[in-house]
C-alpha cells in the first residue's frame, strides 16, 4: 500500500517463512529477560525487529512477546495466505498476543470510491468487507482499518457524505453479527491529498450518522498532527467514537521522541481515559538496523513512564 511505503520497505515478503537448518529466533531465544511491563497495548507490526529476530514472522512475533508487548498490527494480513494467518494466529494466541488492525478493502488513493455513490465501487467494497471477515475470525481480530478513498469532484460534498454513510451502514451490518469494528482513518493532506476523509471531527460526524458499533474511528496520532493539531483536545470531543489509535512522531515519521509530539502526555490523557485499546505502532525506525530497534524499544519505554 502506497501510505505504507515505510513499512513495505522493513515488512516480510508476504509468505516468507525460513525454513532449512538455520537457527531461527525462537530456537536461540524464547525467555522474558528483555521484557517490559508497559500501561498500554502498543503493537508493533512485522519488520519493525527484524534485525534482531530474523525474517520469519513466526520468530517476529516471538521477539514481539519477549519484549513485553501484548499487542500486533498487520496491515497486510489480508492478503497473506491462508496457512501463514493460521501459523501467525496460532503464535498469537500461545504468546498472548492480541491482533490489531488489517486493511480491510482495496482502497481507492487516486479515484473516487465510496464519495461516489457508484454501486459497482460499494459492492466491490462490500465484497472486501465479506472478505475480510474470514480474515479476522481466521485471526481473532477485532478491528480492521478503512478509507473511503478519494474525493469525488462532481458532487458536492454533502452528497458525498451520504453516499460514504450508506456504504458504510451496509458494511456495519455485515460486521455486527461478528462483533467486528471496521475503524475509519483520517489522513493529512500532505501525504494524501485529495482523499475524502481528512479530519476527526468529519469523521466524528460520520460514525453518529452510521450509528452502529461497527464502525468507529481510528484515530492516527501522525496524521492528525498534521492535519489538525491540538491533538489532546481533539481526542477529547471524538473520544466516544475512537475505538483504535495508531501512533507516529512528526515530521519523520518514527518513534515518538523523534520529533515534535510530546508523546509522555499524550500517553498520559490516553490512559486516564481508561483506554484498554490497541495503539498501533505505525511508523518507521528512525535508524538502520539492530541500533535502530533498540531504540524504538527505548523510546516505548520512556514515553509509556508517564506515571
Amino acid at each position: 500500500m502506497k501510505r505504507r511505503s515505510f513499512i513495505q520497505k522493513s515488512a516480510l515478503t508476504t509468505g516468507a517463512i525460513s525454513i532449512g537448518s538455520t537457527l531461527t529466533y525462537a530456537k536461540i531465544l524464547s525467555n522474558n529477560k528483555n521484557s517490559h511491563t508497559y500501561h498500554l497495548k502498543y503493537a508493533p507490526h512485522l519488520g519493525m525487529f527484524k534485525h534482531h529476530a530474523g525474517e520469519d514472522p513466526i520468530d517476529q512475533l516471538n521477539f514481539i512477546a519477549d519484549l513485553g508487548y501484548i499487542a500486533f498490527e498487520d496491515n497486510e494480513m489480508r492478503k497473506r495466505p491462508i496457512e501463514q494467518q493460521e501459523k501467525m494466529a496460532k503464535t498469537m494466541k500461545k504468546r498472548g498476543l492480541e491482533m490489531g488492525v488489517f486493511v480491510a478493502h482495496e482502497i481507492h488513493w487516486k479515484t473516487p470510491n465510496l464519495a461516489s455513490g457508484d454501486q459497482t465501487k460499494r459492492d466491490e467494497f462490500l465484497n472486501d468487507i465479506k472478505s475480510s471477515i474470514e480474515v479476522a475470525k481466521r485471526v481473532n481480530a477485532k478491528w480492521m482499518t478503512v478509507v473511503p478513498g478519494h474525493v469525488d469532484l462532481k458532487l458536492r460534498m454533502g452528497y458525498q457524505t451520504v453516499n460514504v454513510v450508506e456504504s458504510l451502514r451496509q458494511a456495519s451490518a455485515l460486521l455486527e453479527p461478528y462483533n467486528i469494528t471496521m475503524v475509519l482513518e483520517p489522513l493529512n493532506f500532505k501525504n494524501h491529498p485529495g482523499l475524502f476523509l481528512t479530519d476527526s471531527p468529519q469523521a466524528f460526524e460520520i460514525c453518529k450518522a452510521v450509528n452502529s458499533p461497527s464502525c468507529k474511528i481510528l484515530f492516527d496520532i501522525y496524521h492528525q498532527q498534521i492535519q489538525e493539531g491540538n491533538l489532546i483536545k481533539n481526542m477529547e470531543a471524538s473520544w466516544p467514537e475512537i475505538a483504535y489509535i495508531q501512533i507516529g512522531d512528526n515530521p519523520g515519521r518514527n518513534e515518538p521522541t523523534t520529533g515534535e509530539i510530546n508523546y509522555k502526555n499524550v500517553f498520559k490523557w490516553i490512559y486516564e481515559q481508561g483506554f484498554t485499546g490497541i495503539l498501533g505502532m505505525e511508523h518507521g525506525n528512525s535508524k538502520d538496523g539492530k541500533e535502530g530497534e533498540q531504540a524504538v524499544i527505548e523510546a516505548y519505554k520512556k514515553v509509556d513512564g508517564f506515571l
